[in-house]
């Protein structure tokens, strides 16, 4: 818990289905499964041991508890926007110097296997794919101009790494005025010391930290208000 003084000054964040988008970050292929990308160069190397934690989080959480979401989102009609993290020229030269390594490493590139999102949760036709380069979406892709137009105020967002690209959307999402919630068992990264760490510092004035059940419980509820004020 935060002090009182913190809690204070921390922003309420409320689920309007109206005005929520739901924002699954980066589940690929090229670092969200144990059998292609990162796991398979893992393997390769006798090291996928050491990713254990992360794949199984990605296999008993994040990807069921963001089907739930995706379920209850489309159940109700509300906006879903998925962002992928990868290059778009084969030789990975539009990539950041920070990324290039990573995604030369995974092939992770449009037109190749990685860079899809993984089928479980793959997108529906209508719903909007958006590509960044760098670890927030903010700043290399064209998501911001994207959610003004659809009306969008708030969002909430699920994938990995919870420390990296979805801690890292999420924030630059709050500094430009959208309410954010963070779902805490639909994100994933290394260990439960870097999970509850990020979400604990998220928190902190940033956005709102929920689960999967609360964040669908007060979707429909806020869908029944919505359907009783009509």
């Amino acid at each position: 818990m935060h002090p009182e003084y913190i809690e204070a000054f921390t922003r309420k964040v409320a689920i309007d289905p109206a005005k929520t988008a739901l924002i699954p970050v980066d589940l690929q292929y090229a670092s969200g499964s144990r059998e292609h990308g990162l796991g398979a160069l893992l393997a390769s190397q006798g090291k996928l041991d050491e990713a254990s934690y992360r794949f199984d989080r990605i296999e008993k959480l994040v990807l069921p508890n963001t089907k739930r979401l995706l379920d209850a989102w489309r159940e109700l009609g509300a906006r879903v926007v998925y962002v992928t993290l990868g290059c778009e020229l084969p030789d990975y030269a539009d990539a950041a110097p920070s990324t290039r390594a990573f995604f030369t490493a995974t092939k992770n590139t449009i037109g190749n296997r990685e860079h899809e999102i993984v089928d479980e949760i793959k997108p529906l036709p209508g719903e909007l794919v958006i590509n960044k380069r760098t670890q927030g979406a903010f700043a290399s892709s064209g998501i911001e101009s994207a959610l003004r137009g659809l009306g969008i105020e708030t969002i909430v967002v699920t994938g990995v790494s919870t420390n990296n690209c979805v801690e890292t959307t999420a924030r630059e999402a709050s500094d430009r005025g959208f309410g954010v919630v963070m779902v805490s068992d639909a994100t994933g990264t290394c260990s439960d010391e870097m999970q509850n760490a990020t979400l604990k510092g998220f928190s902190r004035l940033w956005g709102r930290v929920a689960s999967t059940d609360e964040v669908i419980a007060e979707l429909r509820a806020g869908r029944a208000l919505g359907v009783a004020a009509e």
